[in-house]
Order: structure tokens, then C-alpha cells, then sequence
């Protein structure tokens, strides 16, 4: 039984930031190196987009509006999609139609939170959008997401419905920005070490270890 006091790690993501769905699969490699210390994950909402609209647009009005035109993010999605394959991770970026807007996808995150499943709904839906096109706008591909990590499918689209939690995951996103923070993935570690970026997993454990050694000999002084 392990006496090191748990480190915590909040995770400052987007699911439709293609690099935190490789930063995903890194922090999670990373863990696997250092299975002997305890960690506490938090996953923290971030809005890549916030001027995307509820009801999101199209790929190619985003695309234009952020790149140019679709073509010149082509070479963009080449790099992603070559360091997402390096992870053992698939992104097809030419089936994806519509960029959402993502303030139900962090809802359905911080619900699914309460059933310790927050790391598997993220899972799903960055799956849905990066490597099966799936459209977040549509509440039936995010209840049948939810359905998918074992929350309950009726309770998630009346949730959905409603305005539950938009304003607390709106002030968390808010927050994240206040901080500084405008480049996703972001790893904070005990609330006071940031780590920008879907760095290398040997990189993240280096990181791991240092900070929980700390933590742990300040909770010994």
C-alpha cells in the first residue's frame, strides 16, 4: 500500500484539439512509467474555439476562418496525423463535416466525472471526432457517446436539454484562460507546475516523479 500522498494532475483539453488527443495518449503512457505513484486526474475544460457557435459550422467555414482556406490546413493535417499514428491513434481529418462548439462535450465530461468515468466519455468523443467524423453538434451522437460509457442515455439527453452546468463549465474555461493559459494540452501539477503542450511521455513522467517527490517531502517537513 502506497504512503505517497496522491499528485495531482488537472489536464487543461479541448476534444477537438487534435493535439490533446495525442497528449492524452502521452500523459497516459507516461503513468504506465510510473505506476508506483499515485496521481489524481482532473480533466479541465478549454474552448480551442470559443467563437464557434452553439450550433457549431461547417468544416470548411472553420477551416477558412482559422487557416485560410480547407487546403491549407492539409499540410497542417499531415504532421498531426503522422505523430497521432506514431501513439497508435487514428486521424481522418477529411470525415470530419462540422465543428462544434464544445460546452456539451465538457458537460458530458464533468457528468460522466461523478461515475468515475471522465477519462473514457473524453476518450469517446475525441474517437468520434477524429477518427469516425462524428458530429458533437448532434445530441444523439453524444447521448449515444454517454450510452457508450455507461451513463444512463435518457438522463444525459434531458441533462443536455437543459442549461445544467453550462455556466460552471463556461467560469472553469474562463479560469484556465485567466491563468494564462492559451495553448492546449496543459498538464498542472499540484496545482502549481504547468506543462504546455503534448510533450513526450518520458518527458510528462520526468515530471511526474520530480513533482510528487516534492510534494511528498514537503508533507514530511
Amino acid at each position: 500500500m502506497s504512503t505517497l500522498k496522491p499528485l495531482q494532475i488537472d489536464i487543461v483539453s479541448d476534444v477537438v484539439c487534435p493535439w490533446c488527443y495525442i497528449g492524452k495518449r502521452r500523459i497516459e503512457n507516461a503513468l504506465a512509467l510510473t505506476p508506483d505513484v499515485p496521481v489524481e486526474i482532473k480533466w479541465r475544460p478549454f474552448f480551442l474555439n470559443s467563437w464557434v457557435p452553439r450550433e457549431g459550422i461547417s468544416r470548411d467555414e472553420y477551416l477558412t476562418a482559422k487557416f485560410g482556406s480547407p487546403e491549407a490546413y492539409k499540410g497542417i493535417a499531415g504532421r498531426v496525423v503522422s505523430a497521432a499514428n506514431e501513439e497508435g491513434l487514428e486521424y481522418r481529418p477529411d470525415l470530419v463535416k462540422r465543428q462544434p462548439n464544445t460546452i456539451d462535450c465538457h458537460r458530458l465530461i464533468h457528468w460522466a466525472e461523478a461515475e468515475g468515468k471522465s477519462a473514457e466519455m473524453k476518450q469517446r468523443l475525441m474517437e468520434l471526432y477524429f477518427r469516425d467524423g462524428g458530429d458533437l453538434t448532434n445530441i444523439d451522437v453524444l447521448v449515444q457517446a454517454a450510452a457508450d460509457c455507461g451513463l444512463n442515455a435518457e438522463d444525459v439527453r434531458r441533462r443536455l436539454a437543459s442549461d445544467e452546468d453550462v455556466a460552471l463549465i463556461s467560469a472553469w474555461a474562463k479560469e484556465a484562460s485567466d491563468k494564462g493559459i492559451s495553448g492546449v494540452p496543459t498538464f498542472v501539477f499540484a496545482q502549481k507546475y504547468a506543462v504546455s503542450g503534448a510533450q513526450p511521455a518520458e518527458q510528462l513522467a520526468r515530471a511526474i516523479r520530480q513533482v510528487s517527490a516534492e510534494v511528498n517531502a514537503q508533507a514530511a517537513e
